[in-house]
């Protein structure tokens, strides 16, 4: 059988050396595996990535939802965070890509939320960070991709292959710059994802070695300090990655409405 065909379970059977020492697997959190049985994972199959993504979702529309739905003038404390949440992103969107983004609000309120509630959800125990999957950054790093090379040439035909063309540079550097900037512009969507998914993944595999750490008696003081200090600085990083995420998408969004033209 080939390597890369092995199971988990035997995967996990390697985790005791010989000597009867344990030697752990920081990224077995990170596989994908059937929520209902065993076998291959299909395109249907229903993961805990399924049921994690699922969980993001309910909690998004508990948030805007179920906690809004009183409207009350002294607002709750769920109607204070959505509404908190609301302002929050409408202005950076009206403050990066301008008024005229401001009707795609929408996507970059609910790509936030979605990013800020996943990773948040992947700080409990026991469960299954879906935004440390590439596979799941880069569907919505390319949505984001598209959306603005179709809606930059929608609205400024091939007007709008003037962002690659810096006017105000010397001529004899605008064609090095523009080839700069093509390059650039197309490895958008792999930075997007990458950035998210790989400060997701790096953490949590951080928390889990110093967890590992904590069962030797003799360390197990230091490991706990260590894995409290971590675990903290990880929820502002699932905060400020959502930031990230959406703060980029305005900039790019700003680039299809605006004035392609350096």
């Amino acid at each position: 059988m080939r390597p890369d065909k092995r199971r988990t379970s035997d995967l996990a059977d390697e985790a005791h050396g010989e000597e009867g020492g344990l030697v752990f697997h920081p990224m077995d959190q990170f596989l994908v595996k059937p929520l209902f049985g065993e076998g291959p994972v299909g395109m249907f199959t229903i993961t805990n990535v399924t049921l994690w993504m699922a969980l993001t979702v309910v909690c998004i529309i508990a948030l805007l939802v179920l906690g809004t739905r009183k409207r009350a003038i002294i607002p709750s404390r769920t109607q204070s965070v959505a509404e908190l949440a609301y302002g929050f992103i409408f202005k950076m969107v009206e403050d990066v890509a301008g008024k005229e983004a401001i009707k795609f609000f929408p996507l970059v309120m609910t790509l936030f939320l979605f990013i800020v509630f996943a990773n948040f959800l992947g700080l409990l125990p026991m469960s299954f960070t879906t935004t440390s999957h590439i596979a799941v950054t880069a569907v919505m790093a390319m949505g984001v991709f598209l959306l603005v090379t179709l809606l930059g040439f929608f609205k400024h035909g091939l007007g709008f292959l003037g962002i690659f063309w810096i006017s105000s540079a010397p001529l004899i550097l605008r064609p090095i710059l523009a080839l700069i900037e093509v390059i650039s512009y197309f490895v958008r969507p792999l930075s997007h994802s990458i950035r998210l998914a790989g400060n997701m993944m790096a953490g949590h595999a951080v928390i889990k070695v110093f967890a590992a750490f904590a069962a030797v008696l003799a360390i197990s003081p230091f490991a706990i300090v260590a894995i409290t200090a971590i675990y903290a600085l990880e929820v502002l990083v699932s905060f400020i990655q959502a930031y990230v995420f959406a703060i980029l998408t305005c900039v790019y969004l700003k680039d299809a409405v605006s004035d392609p033209h350096h």
